[in-house]
């Protein structure tokens, strides 16, 4: 792949400091929206996490503080995989929460009115479509299986909704 394609797919806008905390992007406004728009809306929809990550600094990186052991959370991601496997025995070529169709996923993700409201305000608020809708709810029971729970909870459809940063606003309409 070219140097141009990686730039366009890792960074927000052609100087590469769009939503940088410590550097001003210095690209006018239309020219960030005319290079975000290069994106189309019906391929981000296909992509189950969306996460912008910004430059860590120096401090964080050489801090002592003692992180989450990579083997525990191998284990949860084991443990949830378990989970999704014993769920999706009687389905033949499905294995796991990300291969649901949808009419799977609405007797696989029964969630509360609590959830339903949230996953309702995103939807309007972000004008999410349906297919990202599917995702959503995809993600919130992977969440809750990483956690053990039964049941999807508001936390874990909060941060389902998160991971879908690049259907906010100031990315290509």
């Amino acid at each position: 792949m070219s140097r141009q394609f990686w730039k366009k797919a890792t960074h927000l806008c052609p100087c590469g400091y769009f939503n940088h905390p410590d550097k001003e992007c210095s690209c006018a406004p239309g020219q960030v929206q005319e290079y975000l728009n290069k994106v189309s809306g019906p391929l981000l929809d296909r992509i189950d996490l969306h996460v912008e990550v910004t430059p860590v600094k120096f401090a964080d990186l050489s801090s002592t503080n003692a992180a989450e052991k990579s083997t525990y959370i191998r284990e949860r991601v084991i443990a949830a995989r378990a989970i999704q496997a014993s769920r999706f025995a009687a389905y033949e070529g499905i294995y796991c929460n990300a291969q649901m169709h949808s009419r799977l996923l609405a007797t696989v993700c029964v969630i509360s009115d609590k959830c339903r409201e949230q996953l309702g305000l995103a939807m309007e608020k972000l004008k999410l479509s349906a297919r990202a809708y599917d995702r959503i709810l995809k993600v919130s029971r992977t969440i809750a299986d990483l956690e053990g729970s039964h049941s999807v909870e508001p936390v874990h459809m909060a941060e389902a909704i998160q991971f879908r940063s690049l259907d906010r606003e100031n990315w290509g309409n």
